[in-house]
């Protein structure tokens, strides 16, 4: 598994991390912890929405029914999203994280995300709510998802713990990130920088580009990987995949760890044969051409 730094931390992590949105629909939540690790995923990612809580206290449950350690792993949880808002206030991040370590039965999260922008959002208040949580030892990173390069410089007016982390919809069907720098000076439509330049903001700043989705096409329209819809891009994973003994799935993951930028990717797969072939495709460096060969059958077009 390939090891990446996690923005200026000193946490060495996997490159891929096991996305729990969906570990309610396990079959068997243990299986799935216990195949992740043993094929180098040491990283879960978490957030307190998801299945409303329940999530986290499967994960929690089923954690403790393996003989995986609490230090041997990377627990991250997100907070900030609730009915019909956002919150960013130092009550609802305290109160969120204390709900997150209940459920996942711990002492400490690793990393905390603030998730989705809140644009009623107090620097100083967030300033003081990760002091506290830092203080008393229950967070020990923190980071953003779905946030601007100007959103997180508002951010650290105040906070002065490093922000290691933000996490952002990216994949070959959601290369917006990418398109635009490809196509500076030009008057096309993927020429438009709709979020601030956040890819070379965030290798400048040293913060990790965490991938959440990469395999949907769309905002959650579906999967890409052996759809119909989308059949010169499958041929071409498919002819790749062969050449390097994976899968197409592997081959997507490796598409976005061969950035430079040292993204990790979130895999929210619950099957494990899945995690098997995520995991293994972490090892493969695919070739200038091999890589723009994908993008370019993905639809994208090259000035």
């Amino acid at each position: 598994m390939k090891q990446i730094q996690l923005g200026t931390s000193e946490l060495q992590v996997a490159s891929v991390i096991l996305g729990c949105m969906r570990i309610n629909s396990a079959e068997n939540p243990t299986k799935v912890i216990e195949t992740a690790y043993e094929n180098g995923i040491d990283f879960f990612d978490h957030a307190d929405i998801y299945g409303g809580g329940e999530c986290e206290t499967i994960f929690g449950k089923a954690l403790k029914e393996t003989s995986i350690k609490r230090e041997q792993i990377i627990i991250q949880t997100k907070c900030g999203i609730r009915k019909g808002m956002f919150d960013f206030s130092k009550e609802h991040i305290i109160a969120s994280v204390e709900e997150s370590l209940k459920r996942l039965g711990v002492d400490y999260v690793d990393t905390l995300l603030l998730h989705r922008p809140d644009t009623l959002v107090e620097p100083e208040e967030v300033a003081t709510a990760f002091d506290q949580l830092e203080t008393q030892g229950k967070v020990k990173y923190f980071g953003v998802s779905n946030q601007k390069p100007m959103q997180i410089e508002l951010l650290k007016k105040s906070v002065e713990q490093p922000l290691v982390a933000n996490q952002l919809q990216f994949g070959i069907k959601h290369t917006g990130m990418i398109d635009q720098g490809i196509h500076v000076n030009m008057t096309d439509e993927v020429s438009n920088d709709r979020d601030g330049s956040i890819l070379e903001y965030s290798r400048l700043n040293q913060m990790t580009i965490q991938a959440w989705s990469p395999y949907q096409y769309g905002f959650f329209e579906g999967v890409f990987i052996g759809n119909k819809q989308f059949s010169d891009l499958n041929a071409v994973l498919d002819r790749i995949a062969e050449k390097h003994n994976s899968t197409a799935t592997g081959l997507a993951t490796a598409w976005i760890l061969r950035h430079p930028a040292n993204m990790q990717v979130i895999a929210g797969t619950m099957n494990q044969e899945r995690i098997k072939e995520i995991s293994a495709a972490s090892d493969i460096v695919l070739s200038r051409e091999d890589w723009y060969e994908i993008y370019r059958a993905a639809g994208n077009i090259l000035p």
